[in-house]
């Protein structure tokens, strides 16, 4: 400031005025540099939770963490889009649940310490995600020395997917620990008196028989009451709570499904025609299937009444060699042509010896030791059975000898199953399956019949690029002319198309009967009311699966308390319920001659047995806790006045009491305050989750 002060004292104020505006627009660059930084941000914010922002970046390198983890565990290498959604949920719901109780759980002094975490991994009793990921399979406890293994190499590979796995499993058990450590609290919170126990007891044991009179809303005419805008407007300030509503989306649309036409089909035929020669003197039937079939070719034997009537005649009247065809068969045509015939029986009584592979080193010592049981057996006269029982790892039928019984086709994995039915008797068979290398021996064939192995060309009727450009040009021309709500609706009635309607949220995944309908939702929050759907291209003409969607936006509701307007039927229809209630009580009031009552109304006197104060419906009436509650405080004999319930009026007679026995006050204590802490956990959260005002944006993105 002593330079600028010098500066302004030798030029004067021209130069102090310069210098004045360099500095200005040098803070202020630095302010649109910074105003730049934070608009940036608050592009990619993803969602903001209790007032702490999200951006995409953080949420999406979760995702990757996440699906990294799910690859290791299942052995993937790619997801699914299915899973990748769900795994984009659970990292939404986990930061939801992470952020809200963050600020909480510091408050609250809840904290996981280094020992108390050493404890939850090699303590006594380890965190269960501990003892799922380590159980021994065959003992149920946890496998100590495979853990301790584990934790020795993830941390001299810090680098490592397995380092990157245990931070994440901890991060888990730390998550866990420290909700369940607050939910604890609340439930220790929680306090059930003796008197509440007595009272709960006294509800249950007070059992009556009722008959009661009732008069539904639904049987006193609308025009018998009259409502005013003022009556309306007054319900509709007092119970605006009744109102809330979620920001959604009402659309309608039509379809244009690409369906395969005559031409199509009748180009199928010929093809199947023309290949027909060909597969007639082909030498390899199987290979050639797998060229030119949908569906790759299938060794399975067959009996004749395992195929259709038509397939069974040809292929048991006919030799190896010939061909049927073409066919129809539900959606697709085909050629059969005979392959091969065996005698098959129809089931094996067969035992095993398995040795489970869970890794390609383990293969080779897999195979190693079969071949050395199976040594033992035919060389050196050792007993099926009794090794069986030794070294099968298959728990289920060791303790039997390996016997898995009488097994009929279908019943095991294929390789397993040919090796059963096509083998000899008492041969020895080595076998590899999903599950592991085993030695499989027949003991005893069923009845043999003749079986058939057929060659089956398989072609789907499909519709071809020409069908294709025909129906979206019927789309194209639909939508070209029908831009607004009232034409859209005209030309669906003219065309006769089927309109379907949906309410959407902004962050629905799909809607019911169209594939990968995500696209349509995100551009139905973009679109204005009665105005057709744009995609991001700028086309109404969504292309979701096999067909054409093109959709219109009919109306749009926003989060909060819904207009009156919007809800001024439903508000009428509550205010009439309730002058209807004031006729029908004024009505019905000092009258106790149940039989009277009922043929001055019009109806019948009805009856219900066993009624205490945790009943809630009531036979030929439905749900009716307010019958329940009054026949409650009744003594035998005693009419209620009238009772207000959920369909009607109702006047009420104790007919009879009966008293329970029920007097275990400590077991009924123990039931309440367990009912207790389950609603102060489910409900406390979603209270805190509430209150947490969360914006969510995860639409702008995915």
């Amino acid at each position: 400031m002593a330079t600028l002060q010098k500066i302004r004292n030798r030029a004067g104020i021209a130069i102090a005025i310069f210098i004045g505006m360099a500095l200005a627009a040098f803070i202020l660059g630095d302010l649109f540099k910074s105003s730049s930084s934070i608009m940036r941000g608050k592009q990619m914010e993803l969602a903001e939770i209790d007032g702490k922002s999200v951006t995409l970046p953080e949420f999406q390198a979760k995702v990757d963490e996440l699906s990294e983890i799910y690859k290791m565990n299942s052995g993937k290498t790619s997801l699914d889009l299915k899973t990748t959604e769900q795994i984009k949920e659970q990292t939404w719901q986990s930061m939801v649940r992470n952020l809200t109780m963050k600020d909480i759980y510091e408050n609250l002094g809840i904290a996981i310490s280094s020992t108390e975490l050493f404890d939850l991994v090699q303590g006594k009793n380890p965190h269960q995600i501990i003892q799922s990921i380590f159980r021994d399979p065959n003992t149920g406890a946890i496998n100590r020395p495979a853990l301790i293994q584990f934790l020795k190499y993830q941390q001299t590979n810090s680098s490592g997917k397995e380092h990157n796995y245990w931070l994440f499993i901890e991060n888990q058990i730390i998550e866990e620990r420290s909700f369940s450590k607050y939910n604890n609290l609340l439930a220790k919170g929680m306090y059930v008196t003796g008197e509440e126990a007595k009272s709960d007891l006294k509800g249950k044991n007070h059992k009556t028989n009722i008959e009661f009179v009732a008069k539904t809303f639904s049987s006193v005419s609308d025009s018998s009451v009259t409502v005013s805008e003022a009556e309306l407007k007054a319900y509709y300030e007092k119970n605006k709570e009744k109102y809330k509503q979620e920001n959604t989306r009402s659309i309608e649309y039509v379809s244009f499904p690409v369906v395969a036409s005559k031409a199509d089909e009748d180009k199928l035929i010929k093809w199947s025609n023309d290949i027909k020669s060909e597969f007639t003197t082909v030498e390899d039937p199987a290979a050639f299937v797998n060229i030119n079939s949908d569906v790759p070719f299938d060794p399975t034997f067959f009996k004749k009444g395992d195929l259709s009537p038509e397939i069974g005649n040809f292929a048991f009247s006919g030799k190896v060699g010939d061909i049927y065809g073409p066919y129809k068969d539900n959606k697709s045509w085909k050629l059969a042509k005979i392959q091969k015939f065996e005698e098959l029986p129809d089931s094996v009584e067969v035992r095993h010896i398995l040795i489970k592979v869970n890794s390609q080193p383990e293969l080779a010592k897999a195979n190693a030791t079969i071949d050395s049981i199976k040594s033992l057996i035919v060389i050196k006269g050792q007993k099926f059975e009794d090794i069986a029982k030794a070294k099968s790892q298959d728990n289920g039928s060791a303790n039997n000898g390996g016997n898995l019984g009488w097994i009929r086709r279908g019943m095991m994995v294929k390789p397993f199953e040919e090796a059963s039915f096509f083998g000899k008797v008492n041969d020895l068979q080595i076998v590899k399956t999903q599950y592991g290398i085993h030695l499989v021996q027949v003991t005893n064939r069923g009845k043999t019949l003749p079986n058939v192995q057929l060659a089956i060309i398989d072609r789907v009727i499909e519709p071809s690029s020409q069908t294709y450009q025909s129906t979206y040009t019927l789309a194209s021309r639909f939508a070209s002319q029908n831009q607004d709500a009232k034409k859209f609706n005209d030309a669906v009635v003219a065309q006769g198309l089927n309109k379907r309607m949906a309410n959407i949220h902004e962050n629905d995944k799909d809607l019911a009967g169209l594939e990968n309908s995500r696209l349509l939702i995100r551009a139905a929050y973009k679109a204005k009311p009665g105005a057709l759907i744009l995609g991001s291209e700028g086309t109404p003409i969504f292309e979701l699966g096999n067909q054409f969607i093109i959709a219109i936006l009919n109306g749009e509701q926003e989060k909060g308390i819904a207009s009156f307007s919007s809800v001024k039927n439903r508000i009428e229809l509550e205010v009439k319920k309730e002058k209807k209630t004031e006729q029908l009580v004024k009505k019905m009031s000092g009258k106790t001659d149940l039989n009277q009552l009922a043929a001055e109304l019009g109806t019948t006197v009805g009856k219900a047995e066993d009624i205490t104060f945790d009943t809630y419906s009531i036979p030929g009436m439905g749900f009716e806790p307010a019958i329940a509650g009054a026949a409650t405080v009744l003594e035998a004999n005693q009419v209620s006045k009238p009772v207000a319930g959920t369909n009607g009026v109702f006047v009420v007679k104790v007919t009879s009491v009966s008293a329970g026995t029920d007097q275990d006050i400590t077991a009924d204590k123990q039931k309440l305050a367990a009912s207790a802490s389950y609603r102060a956990n489910m409900y406390a959260f979603e209270a805190l989750r509430e209150n947490a005002k969360i914006v969510d944006k995860r639409a702008k993105f995915y």
